[in-house]
């Protein structure tokens, strides 16, 4: 019987990979939640007016917290590099 080595995922590439995937859910969530109030039907508009827009800081502020560590591992690497697959298809 061979002994398999334990899985090791660098903790810092992991990191990245995890961001990178909440990066690229973030416009599906925020889809998710602008079009939340037409399912609530009949409420305020006013209501839905402060959601939206209460929605919207949130993505924005979601997308610069998420672009910062981001930005920062893209200078790490060699321009063109396929390393961690994240390129165009």
């Amino acid at each position: 019987m061979t002994r398999q080595a334990p899985l090791f995922l660098a903790r810092k590439g992991y990191r990245l990979r995890r961001l990178s995937e909440a990066a690229r859910l973030l416009p599906l969530a925020g889809l998710f939640f602008v079009l939340l109030p037409v399912l609530w039907g009949g409420g305020s508009t006013r209501g839905g007016v402060v959601f939206v827009f209460s929605v919207w800081i949130a993505l924005v502020l979601g997308a610069f917290l998420l672009a910062r560590p981001l930005a920062g591992a893209q200078g790490d690497r060699a321009p063109g590099s396929r390393e961690g697959g994240d390129g165009p298809l």
